[in-house]
């Protein structure tokens, strides 16, 4: 519980009469008064500030890391240890020969890692600097009385004897002690452990960090910042760093590159043994494995790239907490989406018109003015706010009355409540709330049950929610009393329309492969309502089939895990249920999105692999989520699912571009060791990885388009395009050098100088052609198509040019004995530049075979045409019942095939059965709704036509 002084020290600033050695958690609330200098009234301006400048900010103790060492930390990674290695062998072990140590080489290396590390320390700097932006907006609020009224201002500026508000979904900002009020339910697991909920009492303490998960109360400060409890916590303890997913990738591709050099240098060992290489050739035949074999640049690249993709994404109103986010956000197939606020305005309206009577002792009026009465006329909800405002004056809402206790809403009573007493000294009660706990409520609870849902009902039929209104006495004259019973006077209706983007954005999601499922706390019927006119699919069930009730799916034999993946959405949804729900869609191995706004949706945005907390969502929500939306509705995540997919692609196009050239200095140089014992310059090679490598990093800028399907890092897959690729890199350059040291081809048709056995112009000339058709591979890899037809972002353009250009000066004009390499002039700099040229091309078409391999059409176009070998569920029935409901609505069709064009989709592309079987159900709902209004207008239009005959015969 932390030691007496944690709070000691906050009282620095109190009168040294007093003794600074008392507990402030358990003395008498006057004495804490006291001791603290303060009064219930709160603190003026002017003394905030001074305690603020005494005690310092309410934030922990930030532990400042050295900038030299974050500098050197970029050096000290399994990549940059290889490289590292390759310059201690260079300068230790790489001499003999009647030479000096191999320095040139090793001043090379070091620059290498110099250069990265510097670049990698400079961009993380600016992206912390920008995450620490991003952060301030997020940043915690309280509601502290100054100077006689409530203010909100940052949590970091709330000081010891302030006087706070704390209420449902607030995370208490400091320790304090309660007030007077009800008892409040707080999580503490943050500091505790206890994963139960804790009462609190007025007179006890809170703890900083904590949530609160029922009620409202204010409280006094006692502590802040590094003298809270939390504060003290950290202090004593070391946090530890578990590597993340990202890391894991790292470590995998790594490890890939690991082996293939690994292999490399057995291989080419071997071959020097057999060949009795020179002992210093050799070694210096091992370091080209090194420094080739290693994308050093990775790392960065990748951090890089998805720093400035973090930044685009706030930019689009989403916030990223978790940096990994971005990737799983890319392999997002399904979410679940919360209806109102997202796919609705939240912009409640009471038509007074449709207000129902229940109770005889009422009227319409009384029934408006009750529910007004139990609303808050501060700090309201949208509840309250929309039904305060439908008075003619809101002052009316108090008029009158004395209010003597307020009940707020929480997730278990599902209603608010007001004590007040009437000028004639008597005690009364308004509660307004969600109809089955009212109605539970109501002393003739059996007699109004029938007609009570059958107003729900109507009201759900027309998407309108119920809310109840409640009145009772209490005789007792005391709030603590139970009262007298209570009468179930009347039902209001709340409307919160659809956000007239949400139709088009659920089509644009099905588009990119996600399906969304509507996940609500309101009635099934409303639910329908809300998804029929939303163009979404209908297959929505209430949450007792999953939790509970006579036809639980469990008892009816049906698999929750299918149930959960074929719905469209569930209603009567409880806080807890979501994350259950998550939890079974995870267990199918989709990767799931949950969005949320409340403190009890926090457990569900913790499990779903992508947490989102929605436009205005309370703290704690902010806290468990992994993104943050600035901007209200579901239009602003399809926005940030596609800004994620293009970061996601430019990471993917360069790891397969790095293991290519990984797979493809190995394998090219032991080729050309063991057919010719041709011997390449290390530094050369060194030249080629800071041109090649310093200027792909612009990649982390290219303009892209982005999967119109989920995705996610698929190892294997890489690995297998990188060996393509890097395979034929290298049989293209061994045909190359055996054109050219073998036979007289070139010499023959371009009239060129022979330099057959001058390696040091062969040198230059395999210099520049590994340089230049390796770093054209970078378009291949960017591109769905053909690379030419896919225009790359500017930069990327540029960064190829001018290394290229620096690589073709080099080439021509180098004369570097050290790395036994001489210009070989303009005539074989055209013939290398023709050569790439003319390779370049079978890149696309090696592309287009691996993944058609990989996407195993060529086993559906054997299997899945014939009808009786498919693998289709139910023989393809569902694919066609699919097809004919385009077919059947040619508007639905031009626009899906629109936006699927616009967005790049082919036709034939294969979707995810998520989405797929989401458009399917609401195409089909959209297609039923179609021909069941078109047959009743038919049959209005046949029975007026017959009616009309009949009347004209009996004229007649």
């Amino acid at each position: 519980m932390g030691e007496p002084s944690t709070h000691d020290a906050a009282d620095s600033a109190l009168d040294s009469d007093v003794d600074l050695n008392i507990d402030l958690k358990s003395v008498p609330m006057e004495e804490v008064f006291h001791v603290l200098d303060c009064s219930k009234a709160g603190l003026t301006s002017a003394e905030a500030a001074r305690r603020l400048q005494t005690m310092g900010p309410n934030k922990l103790e930030e532990v400042k890391e050295s900038e030299i060492r974050k500098f050197f930390l970029f050096m000290w990674n399994p990549l940059s240890w290889v490289m590292e290695m390759a310059a201690i062998v260079a300068i230790v072990l790489d001499n003999g020969g009647h030479k000096p140590p191999d320095w040139q080489d090793f001043v090379g290396i070091v620059f290498l890692l110099f250069v990265n590390a510097t670049i990698s320390y400079l961009e993380e700097r600016h992206a912390g600097k920008a995450a620490d932006e991003i952060m301030k907006k997020l940043a915690a609020r309280a509601r502290v009385l100054r100077d006689g009224s409530y203010k909100e201002v940052d949590a970091v500026q709330v000081v010891p004897g302030d006087i706070i508000a704390i209420k449902l979904g607030d995370i208490v900002p400091a320790d304090c002690r309660l007030l007077e009020g009800d008892p409040l339910l707080l999580d503490e697991s943050a500091m505790t452990g206890e994963s139960l909920p804790a009462t609190k009492h007025p007179g006890q303490e809170a703890f900083s960090g904590s949530v609160v998960k029922q009620g409202e109360i204010e409280a006094l400060v006692i502590a802040t910042g590094k003298y809270t409890l939390m504060g003290h916590s950290c202090h004593l303890t070391d946090t530890t760093r578990n590597p993340g997913h990202f890391q894991e990738v790292l470590r995998k591709i790594g490890n890939f590159c690991f082996f293939v050099i690994l292999v490399g240098i057995v291989g080419e060992s071997i071959v020097m043994i057999v060949q009795h290489t020179p002992y210093r050739t050799g070694v210096e035949n091992l370091v080209i494995l090194l420094i080739g074999g290693i994308p050093i640049a990775m790392p960065t690249v990748l951090s890089v790239t998805m720093a400035i993709g973090s930044h685009a994404l706030s930019t689009n109103q989403a916030v990223v907490k978790r940096m990994t986010a971005i990737e799983e956000l890319a392999g997002m197939d399904i979410l679940c989406s919360d209806k109102t606020g997202t796919l609705t305005l939240n912009e409640l309206t009471v038509d007074i018109n449709l207000i129902e009577v229940v109770s005889p002792k009422a009227d319409k009026d009384l029934v408006l003015l009750t529910a007004a009465r139990a609303s808050r006329i501060e700090n309201q909800d949208a509840i309250d706010k929309a039904i305060v405002s439908m008075l003619d004056d809101p002052k009316k809402a108090r008029d009158g009355i004395k209010e003597v206790h307020f009940l707020p809403f929480n997730p278990v009573d599902k209603r608010t409540a007001i004590t007040y007493l009437t000028p004639d000294g008597k005690m009364h009660r308004a509660t307004k709330g969600a109809p089955e706990h009212i109605l539970e409520m109501a002393h003739n609870k059996n007699e109004i049950k029938k007609r009570v849902h059958k107003i729900i009902d109507e009201y759900a039929e027309r998407g309108l929610r119920a809310l109840a209104v409640g009145y009772q006495e209490v005789p007792e004259g005391t709030k603590e009393s139970k009262g007298g019973p209570w009468e179930f006077i009347g039902m209001l209706s709340l409307f919160d329309p659809p956000r007239l983007d949400t139709g088009e954005t659920v089509l644009r999601a099905l588009d990119l492969g996600v399906a969304v499922k509507m996940i609500t706390g309101d009635q099934l019927a409303i639910a329908k309502e809300t998804a029929r006119r939303l163009g979404m699919g209908t297959n929505i069930y209430p949450a007792s089939v999953l939790f509970g009730g006579q036809d639980n799916a469990k008892k009816m034999g049906v698999d929750e895990g299918e149930l959960v993946e074929q719905a469209d959405g569930f209603a009567g949804v409880l806080p807890e249920h979501k994350h259950a729900i998550v939890s079974k869609l995870q267990k199918r191995k989709h990767i799931c999105g949950m969005t949320g706004d409340g403190v009890n949706d926090a457990p569900a945005l913790k499990k779903a692999d992508i947490g989102i907390a929605v436009h205005n969502s309370t703290e704690a929500a902010q806290s468990a989520a992994d993104i943050v939306l600035t901007a209200a509705g579901l239009s602003v995540i399809i926005l940030a699912i596609i800004t994620s997919r293009e970061i996601f692609q430019r990471m993917k196009n360069y790891t397969i571009y790095a293991l290519s050239i990984t797979v493809r200095i190995v394998l090219c140089f032991f080729i050309l060791l063991f057919i010719w014992r041709y011997n390449f310059s290390p530094f050369m090679v060194l030249v080629m990885a800071i041109l090649n490598d310093g200027t792909i990093m612009t990649i982390s800028k290219d303009k892209v388009r982005p999967s119109q399907h989920p995705d996610s890092w698929k190892l294997h897959e890489l690995f297998a395009l990188g060996m393509c690729y890097g395979v034929y890199l290298a049989v293209a350059t061994v045909v190359f050098y055996w054109l050219m040291h073998s036979t007289m081809f070139f010499e023959e048709h371009f009239h060129v100088e022979s330099i057959t056995g001058d390696s040091r112009r062969e040198t230059a000339v395999i210099y520049l052609q590994i340089s230049i058709i390796s770093q054209a591979l970078i378009f291949v890899t960017r591109s769905h198509g053909f690379s030419f037809m896919e225009r790359p972002g500017g930069l990327l353009v540029l960064a190829f040019i001018i290394a290229q250009l620096i690589a073709t000066i080099i080439a021509v004009y180098g004369d570097w004995g050290f790395a036994n390499m001489k210009g070989c002039g303009w005539g074989w700099a055209g013939i290398t530049w023709l050569y790439n040229i003319v390779t370049y091309p079978p890149l696309d078409f090696l592309k287009f075979g691996a993944r058609y391999i990989k996407s195993g059409k060529a086993w559906e176009l054997f299997m899945d045409r014939k009808t009786a070998f498919t693998r289709k569920k139910n023989y393809g029935r569902d694919a066609r019942q699919a097809q004919w409901a385009v077919l059947v609505r040619p508007n639905a069709q031009r626009r899906t095939s629109s936006v699927s064009s616009a967005n790049g989709i082919a036709l034939d592309q294969p979707e995810q059965e998520a989405a797929a079987n989401a458009r399917r159900r609401a195409e089909i709902a959209r297609v039923a709704e179609h021909y069941n209004l078109k047959g009743h207008a038919e049959a209005v239009a046949k029975f007026k036509e017959l009616e009309g005959s009949n009347e004209k015969n009996q004229a007649v």
